[in-house]
């Protein structure tokens, strides 16, 4: 469905002669393919997931950002704002990130959920978390939430 997707906006921005778009997305599918070929190389035929590539777009939005940050800090002002329009070109294919009281809110009904209290349980509020928002969750701001609330804690962020 992803890469359906990815091959009608390159196909909108060739159209409309849109480089930015077309190069980012061209690059994207690029890594998609890339990755493709791996998975045949360990006996999946078929390719990475949708999940899998999801996970892949957040990976390029992380580059990218740091990127931007390096570009920022060396004074390449020009090169920085170039990373952060791609950015936001993969970000038209990534579902909406649920902001740190989202996350707060969700983790807050798995622990009632399946009524965990302590930190060994915080493997598998992650798992939940992973496996119920694929793509909507920045792990890493999940883990310091989730740590906070076992511990009683308000985590920073």
């Amino acid at each position: 469905m992803l890469r359906e997707e990815l091959n009608n906006a390159l196909k909108l921005a060739m159209k409309s002669q849109d480089k930015s778009s077309v190069g980012t997305i061209r690059l994207v599918l690029a890594s998609i393919k890339d990755q493709d070929i791996a998975a045949r190389g360990d006996g999946n035929l078929d390719g990475i997931s949708d999940a899998q590539v999801l996970v892949l777009l957040q990976t390029m939005v992380k580059q990218r950002n740091e990127s931007a940050r390096l570009y920022e800090d060396g004074g390449r002002y020009d090169l920085a704002e170039q990373e952060k329009e791609e950015i936001q070109i993969i970000r038209r294919f990534t579902p909406r990130q649920l902001e740190v009281l989202e996350v707060e809110s969700v983790v807050r009904e798995i622990i009632k959920e399946i009524d965990m209290q302590d930190l060994k349980d915080m493997g598998k509020i992650m798992g939940l978390l992973k496996e119920r928002y694929p793509g909507q969750i920045d792990l890493s701001k999940a883990s310091s939430i989730v740590r906070g609330i076992l511990t009683g804690l308000h985590p920073v962020l």
